[in-house]
């Protein structure tokens, strides 16, 4: 048997997760029965939004004989033996291959799982839409995939399509990528045409893994979640170990080389796609390990998996940790509760989400405002979205989100720097020299038509133009740089709506460079908020901190006393809003008479609403934490 293990990589909506399904039942891994659209999608999340969010590997069986075509293999298909578990077994049939892939998420929030992916094979097919062509995360994809040194299969696909352009797309894959135009395989994963001669290709120019450098076993963590039964599933490939024996089997006692903890193993098995026991797994086969784990702190992505009894001397490499660039803070809802179960219930689901996403890092906070918490880091927006709504789903936690910021980064007057993911955590003004904020390479694939108003776009948020490149012939790529804070807020909503939805972006940080940075206070009652606090470019802070009040006008109930809402740099007030007094017409009763009789009532009621507001606590809902989000016009 012959093992080939890849990933499938793209662009986001270009059918990544259709060609996978298709690989399958062309496999007879599933059955027409069991068929469904977007089978290894399995969160309820990620088919409501047809997007991967999750990397799932599959192991599939397929029988092909070398130098055999693609048309005789699809005849000699039906009497071939049944693929998946029936399969699994047939280790001395050497027209059998073992089909380890991985299907990766496409947008560029969830970039981490596709390194982490690539990390763990020899190859990768490279899907590029047939409408769309080479879009902004194609290339990048196509990069991560070449800095791996693994082999590359274009793939075309939607060829179904009325409008699609293979031969057009096939040229800007080898003009954009330097793939040759001719290597690019022509399937649709919607009919299943171009499918056998896929398959072929992937068992023919793929190379198998490696071989081993050592005896003894060593296995890369590149997947993990926690299971209630089960405690701690590991998703492992085997990287090293005994060439002609099982590299790992039940009953072997393991150890976890980073964390130094042992355990034994109780179940191997593979996704074929669903979970199906083995009981061993050889060098370069992907495997799932279930060992009673039941300290999520004992796993690490990345860790090396080695024998008690025969340790390896070294771990493998693993893999470099995620830069969280995006910021903000989880709360429970019910803040009153934060100190007891709500809080407790809110870390546990976030440490178990951690083990499934290693993408997103958490550390504990406390606001005044809404109690306990923590502070989370992640990739970029929509990564922050879709852990908020994990959160709520899968583990049943109502959070409260604060506005997302960014990474600063200080520079001391002694040379020193400090990175400050939190506005409240910025030193007092003259006690650093400067503030440095990240500035990112942004490239946008946009329409000959658009190109005006992208421009316009990347220059309003402070872009710096660097380049412009032709792609195809209605196509154009240019490249700015931008500022991460003028990014993660609707930068990407503003370009998918001037270009009616054919524009796509990618950004990667660059530097952090030194800009005239201020930190913009806002004061509730004259009592400073830090939650709402942000910092942004000096020119821009009058009209933020302006905007910024009148959103929390309309979003904080009125009260027995006047609320003053003002934002301030320092000791100066930049921007004031008013919220009006609940007023009792207190002179109603007051029918005729001298008019100091009405004065005395006015001046009495004037002196308690004085004294309210000194004693008074301003309510302030939830909403209006999240008003600062919106940056747009009124």
């Amino acid at each position: 048997m012959q093992i080939r293990n890849f990933s499938i990589i793209a662009h986001i909506d270009h059918g990544k997760s259709t060609l996978a399904d298709r690989l399958m039942q062309a496999t007879k891994a599933v059955s027409a029965r069991e068929a469904r659209a977007q089978l290894l999608d399995d969160m309820d999340i990620e088919r409501e939004r047809g997007i991967t969010i999750k990397a799932s590997a599959v192991t599939v069986m397929h029988h092909h004989v070398m130098g055999q075509k693609a048309d005789r293999l699809e005849e000699n298909d039906a009497g071939a033996p049944e693929g998946g578990e029936a399969a699994l077994t047939q280790r001395d049939d050497s027209s059998l291959f073992m089909l380890n892939f991985i299907d990766t998420p496409g947008h560029v929030d969830f970039n981490y799982e596709v390194s982490r992916a690539l990390k763990a094979c020899e190859g990768a097919i490279l899907v590029v839409d047939a409408t769309q062509g080479v879009q902004a995360q194609t290339v990048v994809n196509a990069y991560l995939a070449i800095n791996e040194n693994l082999t590359i299969i274009p793939v075309i696909n939607k060829i179904d399509l009325p409008s699609a352009r293979a031969e057009e797309v096939a040229m800007e894959v080898e003009q954009v990528l330097g793939l040759p135009a001719e290597d690019c395989i022509l399937v649709s994963a919607k009919t299943g045409q171009g499918i056998p001669e896929l398959l072929a290709s992937i068992c023919e120019k793929f190379p198998g893994p490696r071989k081993p450098i050592m005896k003894q076993t060593r296995a890369l963590i590149f997947d993990a979640q926690y299971d209630d039964y089960r405690g701690v599933v590991v998703y492992a490939r085997v990287m090293d170990g005994p060439e002609n024996a099982p590299a790992l089997k039940v009953g072997d006692k393991i150890r976890m080389m980073g964390t130094g903890r042992s355990f034994q193993i109780t179940d191997i098995g593979k996704r074929v796609p669903k979970p199906v026991r083995v009981g061993q797994a050889g060098v370069g086969e992907a495997c799932y390990i279930v060992a009673a784990i039941r300290s999520l702190a004992d796993v690490r992505i990345g860790d090396t998996i080695t024998l008690e009894n025969d340790p390896a001397k070294e771990a493998l490499e693993g893999y470099k940790p995620p830069v969280q660039m995006v910021f903000c803070d989880f709360y429970p809802a019910t803040s009153e509760d934060a100190k007891g179960g709500d809080f407790e219930n809110l870390r546990e689901a976030i440490e178990k989400l951690s083990l499934n996403d290693s993408s997103f890092t958490f550390v504990p906070v406390h606001s005044e405002a809404l109690g306990f918490g923590f502070r989370c880091g992640f990739l970029g927006l929509l990564h922050m979205e879709i852990i908020q709504e994990r959160l709520e789903r899968e583990f049943n936690t109502q959070v409260v989100q604060t506005a997302p910021t960014v990474t600063y980064r200080v520079k001391m007057h002694d040379g020193t720097t400090m990175d400050v993911h939190n506005p409240a955590e910025l030193p007092k003004g003259g006690t650093y020299e400067e503030i440095l904020e990240p500035i990112c390479k942004v490239e946008i694939i946009c329409p000959n038509t658009n190109i005006g108003d992208v421009l316009k776009l990347c220059t309003e948020r402070r872009g710096v133009f660097k380049s412009q490149q032709v792609v195809g012939e209605n196509r154009q790529m240019v490249t700015f740089e931008v500022p991460l804070a003028e990014l993660i807020y609707d930068f990407y909503d503003k370009l998918k709506a001037i270009t009616s939805g054919y524009g796509t972006m990618d950004y990667e940080i660059a530097e952090f460079r030194a800009e005239n940075l201020v930190k913009v206070d806002i004061l509730i009652n004259a009592e400073p908020v830090e939650a709402l606090s942000l910092i942004c470019h000096r020119q821009n802070a009058e009209y933020r901190g302006r905007l910024l009040l009148k959103k929390l006008a309309k979003q904080i109930d009125r009260h027995q006393f006047e609320i003053p809402l003002q934002a301030a740099i320092g000791g100066k007030i930049i921007a004031r809003e008013t919220i009006k007094a609940f007023r009792k017409d207190v002179t109603a009763k007051c029918y005729g008479g001298d008019v100091s009789r009405k004065r005395k009532l006015l001046e009495k009621q004037k002196e308690g609403k004085k004294k309210m507001k000194n004693v008074g606590r301003v309510d302030i809902p939830q909403e209006a934490f999240m008003a600062v989000l919106d940056q747009g016009e009124e």
